[in-house]
């Protein structure tokens, strides 16, 4: 069903003008499918209190959740048809949707909490959908998402992933965004990372590395002969907040490299939107270090001139300073 969906919202996005590209679809399926995890994830944190006596309170405010202004439902569980569509559902996502979304960060009480993600996320975006009525066509096939177990956040992390090697696949610059998932799981394997270990990927792109080593230590933690997962608490909070860190410079990347991430499992990704090469080596001390560095980065292209003069001496014509500043 997954596959057929986006199948579905790449012929609507095709028809409209806003949308050009591969490169447009995937970022725009991206934002709209975002809010619909978001509101899954929601639904499961509110059962998860409830079940323990607890009280949860939602990280977006009624008027912008999913269920009011995206999908209203009846009682027949079919989308209301009064539910904003046309000029007016695209006035209120860019007027009033976006800039809230923007401001959520402000109230984050660390930049490694998903309202601070959100908040980046909004930030970088803009919706590129010109008709509100594409856009309602493209809502009304989220929606039949469901992002509730395991096994279907396993599928649509898969279909993400194919979708952003056709995305890779669409412009000269496509090993931009996604390097082949054959060669990662090889480089991660013969790496071997462990649980504890810190991993760096400063070219972090569509975050490929980083979710192939979350899927390898996952199942480091299981018994193989079960699926269950043999992972400490402790464990588990460690991949979550204190594993995988990454930095990219190209904004539709960083978008894409942290759905990508949220896709497989990680809520809030400790990804940053920085370049890599801009940093004074200099000012980096011993808790900066990471124990694993993983990435692939760009080759080709040129730097901006004022990043090289953050780098020593001389490394300053080496033709790949990424390197140096990498490793």
């Amino acid at each position: 069903m997954f596959e057929q969906t986006f199948k579905n919202i790449d012929d609507t996005l095709w028809k409209d003008a806003g949308c050009s590209s591969e490169l447009d679809y995937v970022e725009q399926t991206s934002w709209v499918l975002f809010l619909k995890y978001l509101d899954d994830l929601e639904k499961d944190k509110a059962t998860a209190a409830e079940l323990t006596g607890k009280i949860y309170t939602n990280i977006i405010s009624p008027e912008f959740q999913w269920t009011k202004w995206a999908a209203p439902k009846l009682k027949s569980g079919k989308i209301d048809h009064n539910a904003l569509t046309g000029d007016d559902l695209v006035d209120f996502v860019n007027g009033k949707l976006f800039p809230y979304l923007k401001k959520i960060k402000t109230d984050a009480e660390h930049a490694d909490t998903i309202e601070y993600k959100i908040g980046e996320i909004f930030s970088e975006l803009k919706n590129r959908i010109q008709s509100g009525y594409n856009l309602r066509e493209v809502i009304n096939n989220i929606d039949q998402l469901r992002f509730r177990t395991h096994k279907e956040k396993h599928e649509m992390s898969h279909l993400y992933e194919a979708k952003i090697k056709n995305m890779g696949n669409a412009g000269r610059n496509g090993g931009e965004y996604y390097t082949p998932r054959p060669l990662i799981k090889t480089i991660v394997k013969v790496v071997a990372p462990e649980i504890g270990n810190k991993i760096y990927d400063g070219a972090v792109g569509s975050a490929g590395f980083l979710c192939e080593s979350f899927e390898y230590l996952k199942n480091k933690g299981k018994d193989g002969t079960s699926s269950v997962s043999k992972l400490t608490t402790a464990d588990t909070e460690r991949l979550q907040k204190n594993t995988f860190y990454g930095k990219e410079k190209k904004s539709l990347a960083y978008i894409i490299g942290i759905m990508n991430m949220i896709l497989h499992g990680v809520e809030a990704p400790n990804i940053i939107h920085t370049n890599t090469l801009a940093e004074n080596l200099a000012d980096i001390q011993e808790k900066d270090r990471y124990d694993i560095v993983l990435a692939n980065p760009p080759f080709g292209g040129k730097r901006e001139s004022r990043s090289a003069t953050k780098l020593p001496d001389k490394n300053r014509r080496n033709r790949f300073p990424v390197f140096t500043a990498l490793y």
